[in-house]
């Protein structure tokens, strides 16, 4: 029987933290994900509390941004590892959805968690807004 899959949230300051607090609250589960913060470290150190804090077998490593220091330090480590999976773009329900299916293999796991985070993004604009309403400002 394959281990459930350990989730590292990586994240630029406490946004990490945040998003586990939310999850846990929402799914009520606990001691599942595992926040950390690109804050006051080089990317030397980043790597460091992503390995330290990592337990054996298979590991999503969830991260803010799919180019930076927290996606530097965490792919590096994939590239050691066929047991990490990373997964850019974090979104809550990309979150929620891994800690009920944490036992999918890998794999399809990250691929579903990349799905979820892409059918949860919607816009919705209001209608009746006139041009002016909506003009961008540079």
């Amino acid at each position: 029987m394959m281990a459930d899959a350990q989730g590292l949230l990586v994240a630029h300051g406490e946004l990490a933290a945040a998003l586990v607090d939310a999850a846990e609250r929402i799914a009520g589960v606990s001691g599942v994900l595992v926040p950390i913060s690109n804050v006051d470290c080089s990317p030397e150190i980043l790597r460091d509390r992503i390995r330290a804090a990592r337990e054996p077998g298979p590991t999503v490593i969830f991260v803010d941004m799919a180019s930076g220091s927290c996606s530097f330090a965490s792919l590096s480590l994939a590239r050691e590892d066929r047991d990490i999976a990373v997964v850019t773009g974090v979104s809550l329900p990309m979150i929620l959805d891994f800690l009920f299916h944490r036992d999918m293999e890998l794999g399809p796991l990250a691929q579903r968690l990349v799905e979820k985070g892409r059918a949860s993004a919607a816009a919705h604009v209001a209608s009746g807004v006139s041009h002016a309403d909506q003009a961008v400002q540079d």
